[in-house]
């Protein structure tokens, strides 16, 4: 096992930046999950780490060790790609000795591996088998064997999943997380899954246009988003955001009826009068009347002009617009058991002030607020 240090990991393409100063620490066994748009420069950390690319600036520390100067074949790192990269012509027994045979391990020692290796993913019975015969789950087992049979003191795992369908890539993602906490390999796991991020990783980070947005524990960042890029990105169906105003006596918006959302007591010091955007999640936005009304902590209630109802067994998505200071926006809902009744095709919803987000209407970042 080891530890990864990050320290102002930046990377430039001739006058094109990609990544601005990462700067990321983890512990022995522990995985992060990195996660953004496509583009916010995921892959290209990877690679970084993995010596496919140099940086441009800063260092990689693997055990306490900089490996900035060091060859990809000394680094002691394993990667799972996205597509398998299994040689066609070679048995699955095969795919996962080559490394180990051309680090000239001992033929027992190979065997060794590879059979706890098979036993651990469930592929003794495949191991005679070409990548032709085996199921894109049966592929990406394979891949993954032959990273473990290197015992290596870092993992990274290079959106392994995209290519399965939906109920395989949950499959596949609990068995990754038991196989990686078993081992106790510290890991680098890229996704463009949020669920994936937030279920896979120990600690995540968020990029945005090469920059890092957010670093911290999945519920962290869910709970308290750094900005309305990470509150956006984390969370699906997405978290809503309406206009406000920051005033002394509290952060309101102006509803179109002429009624006042409140979300707090009161601003911070030297605010008052700037522009903010409030958010709440989709699924603490509750049926008012129901979990104590308005006496229940509601900052308001809102009335949502239904477009679209999606039931999906144990909860509905409601899809609606609502009027806020003389705009038109949308609204999801995320509520839980069965589609909702209607009052002429509208729905009265509970907003708790206790689940309310407040963010700086100009730059974005999250305001400490009360």
């Amino acid at each position: 096992m080891a530890t990864l240090e990050l320290q102002g990991l930046a990377k430039s393409f001739d006058k094109t930046a990609v990544l601005h100063r990462i700067d990321v620490s983890l512990q022995d066994g522990e995985m992060l999950a990195i996660v953004g748009a496509s583009g916010c420069g995921k892959s290209t950390l990877l690679r970084l780490v993995a010596g496919l690319e140099q940086p441009s600036a800063g260092r990689i520390l693997l055990a306490g060790r900089d490996i900035i100067r060091l060859d990809p074949a000394a680094r002691d790192i394993a990667m799972v790609f996205q597509n398998y990269a299994l040689y066609p012509h070679m048995s699955v027994f095969d795919n996962m000795a080559y490394g180990l045979r051309i680090r000239g391990l001992s033929k027992a020692e190979i065997g060794r591996r590879v059979q706890v290796a098979a036993d651990m993913l469930g592929l003794d019975a495949l191991l005679a088998r070409k990548p032709r015969q085996l199921s894109g789950g049966q592929r990406q087992r394979v891949a993954m064997g032959r990273a473990i049979v290197r015992e290596p003191q870092l993992f990274l795992f290079d959106e392994p999943l995209s290519n399965l369908d939906a109920k395989l890539r949950v499959q596949m993602r609990a068995e990754i997380r038991r196989i990686q906490r078993n081992l106790g390999v510290t890991s680098l796991y890229v996704t463009h899954d949020q669920t994936e991020a937030m279920t896979l990783g120990d600690k995540l980070l968020v990029l945005n246009e090469g920059r890092p947005a957010q670093f911290a524990a999945p519920m962290e960042v869910f709970a308290r988003p750094a900005d309305t890029y990470v509150a956006a990105f984390i969370g699906a169906p997405a978290m809503n955001f309406l206009p406000a105003t920051m005033g002394e006596g509290g952060v309101v918006a102006t509803l179109a009826d002429g009624a006042r959302l409140v979300l707090t007591d009161g601003a911070r010091p030297g605010l008052a009068g700037r522009k903010a955007t409030i958010g709440i999640r989709p699924e603490h936005l509750v049926l008012a009347g129901k979990g104590g009304g308005d006496a229940g902590g509601f900052a308001t209630t809102l009335d949502l002009a239904v477009e679209l109802i999606e039931p999906l067994g144990s909860e509905t998505l409601v899809h609606g617009m609502l009027m806020l200071d003389g705009t038109s926006l949308t609204l999801v809902a995320r509520l839980p058991g069965g589609p909702p009744s209607l009052t002429d095709g509208r729905l009265r919803l509970g907003v708790p002030a206790a689940e309310l987000h407040v963010f700086d209407g100009e730059t974005g970042k999250r305001v400490e607020v009360g």
